[in-house]
């Protein structure tokens, strides 16, 4: 039985406490349509185990090396160009490298840190819901940045609702310090992920690709030719 046990815990991963209030409510609705409308059971439960799956919270091994940009998110490539980061986080008003991760509703919706460092700003700007795949959703749609001081660099992350997500949830502060990695909010149900990298930063990802939250590489920022990065990886 233990051994049972063990192999259920490693095979199912755990779920972030922001899921808890939803995986209550869709068990609950199953439970009441079992009692009323048998025939509806297995739609409700089936719903359930979605709910369950959509806020899993999967440990991640995260690469640590000097100048590593990791993936904020889990999802697919959307966009990878020179773009004007949003006003709000105090950045130059210049074209810096993007890299835009779109999540479905199917994606593991936590968001980690691209890079360790001090978080000097945090702002959120309330705005449209379109779809996240298009491009103008990085200046329509509400959204919340951080830009974080790693070494002599400034790299920022944008979480951008989308077309079904309503609620940016951002568990850290200003002041703070991120690991690579390290789990900083989520976006609830379908969204997409903003970074921007320093200008003249050649991309390690291309649009398409799948990428893993804190684990998929998507800049090398210590390589010959690119600007250097000291990570701070305390």
């Amino acid at each position: 039985m233990s051994s049972l046990l063990d192999t259920i815990t490693k095979t199912i991963p755990p779920v972030n406490r922001e899921g808890y209030p939803f995986i209550g409510i869709a068990a609950a609705a199953t439970l009441v349509v079992a009692w009323l409308f048998p025939p509806l059971f297995w739609i409700f439960f089936g719903l359930t185990l979605w709910v369950v799956l959509f806020f899993r919270d999967p440990v991640r091994v995260t690469p640590i090396g000097y100048g590593l940009v990791v993936a904020p998110a889990d999802g697919r490539v959307s966009y990878v160009g020179p773009a004007v980061p949003p006003r709000e986080l105090g950045m130059p008003d210049e074209a810096l490298m993007r890299v835009s991760i779109f999540m479905n509703v199917f994606n593991c919706h936590v968001n980690r840190a691209p890079v360790g460092g001090r978080i000097e700003r945090i702002a959120y700007k309330p705005g449209k819901f379109l779809n996240a795949e298009l491009d103008k959703a990085s200046d329509d749609n509400e959204r919340n940045g951080l830009v974080i001081a790693a070494g002599d660099q400034h790299i920022a992350v944008v979480q951008i609702a989308g077309l079904v997500a309503r609620r940016i949830v951002c568990w850290s502060k200003e002041g703070e310090e991120l690991k690579p990695g390290e789990r900083f909010g989520m976006i609830r149900f379908g969204s997409r992920l903003d970074v921007y990298l320093p200008a003249g930063t050649v991309p390690l990802v291309a649009v398409g690709q799948t990428t893993v939250a804190g684990e998929t590489v998507v800049a090398d920022l210590s390589r010959p030719g690119q600007a250097s990065l000291i990570m701070r990886v305390s």
